[in-house]
């Protein structure tokens, strides 16, 4: 899992960091993390149970996170301000992001490829899959809505008190494992030395507080993808967890129903989060409906 840079990716010309796990000749597999995180929140020991399974995996920081391209220099809208409902700068949007992941394709050679996507992630993999179809072999979008803001709010009573990210390390490593615990899923236990040492590795690989709202503005400015994700005519899996803080479970439902012939996975007990005792069924699910693409099998 040695990791490697792609220079000049996609429209925008970035540098991104990825790292390529599994069989070379296996279907490949993109992985798109969330707002804010990196490549290492995808957890090694999930990524071995997907490869285990026969996928090829690539793994990489978004845009304004981890080792790839920080964009700081772009001016940022004060989002506290009085009258923030209005944005009067977009640093860029969930196209642009969509535009960085094919173009991490072009770079590494491979002309479609089957999108992993978890929450911002998620929300990125759908819009690729609308913008770039001949690109998409299979679309998975994990903890994640359709942009329709009558679906998949976040709770107020848990988000609000979260607060702000500290800045130096132990204090933004403690703020994870709280975050965790408020965020995450009620119906499993929380490994908190897990969570804590992901958090001191992606605070040590460059963690960017100000890119995580850059990519946050993304979302905001990219608007309600529902009518476009009924157009869209790919193999599709959705998983949401029932106990989604973050992101209400209407959110994962509406976009079931939105792309035509989706599956729909909820599971109870799951928050905003990955369980490791989930692991097995989530990488089940992904590999069966990306060796069904692959061999051209019709889905439900």
């Amino acid at each position: 899992m040695a990791e490697q840079m792609a220079r000049n990716v996609g429209p925008a010309g970035i540098d991104v960091a990825y790292e390529r796990i599994g069989h070379p000749l296996d279907p490949a597999v993109v992985l798109i993390m969330g707002g804010g995180a990196q490549l290492v929140g995808w957890h090694d020991a999930f990524c071995a149970e997907l490869a285990g399974r026969g996928l090829q995996l690539i793994r990489f920081d978004n845009r304004d996170a981890g080792h790839s391209t920080h964009l700081g220099e772009l001016p940022m809208p004060d989002l506290a301000a009085p009258g923030a409902q209005e944005i009067d700068f977009v640093p860029y949007t969930l196209s642009d992001l969509a535009a960085d992941t094919v173009g991490l394709l072009d770079a590494l050679g491979f002309a479609e490829a089957h999108l992993v996507g978890a929450s911002l992630g998620a929300l990125v993999a759908q819009t690729a899959a609308i913008e770039h179809p001949a690109r998409v072999r299979s679309l998975t979008s994990m903890m994640a809505t359709t942009g329709d803001p009558t679906v998949g709010q976040p709770d107020p009573r848990v988000v609000g008190g979260l607060g702000t990210p500290p800045m130096d390390r132990a204090g933004y490593v403690d703020w994870q494992v709280r975050a965790m615990r408020a965020v995450g899923s009620p119906g499993f236990p929380l490994d908190e030395g897990d969570v804590a040492e992901r958090a001191a590795r992606t605070f040590d690989r460059g963690y960017d507080l100000a890119g995580a709202v850059r990519q946050s503005i993304a979302v905001l400015a990219s608007g309600d993808r529902t009518a476009r994700l009924r157009e869209l005519r790919v193999p599709t899996l959705v998983i949401h967890g029932a106990a989604d803080p973050m992101c209400d479970v209407s959110g994962g439902r509406a976009t079931a129903a939105a792309i035509p012939g989706a599956e729909l996975a909820v599971f109870e007990g799951m928050g905003h989060s990955l369980p490791r005792s989930l692991w097995p069924a989530f990488a089940d699910r992904i590999a069966g409906l990306v060796h069904r693409a692959a061999a051209g099998v019709p889905t439900r």
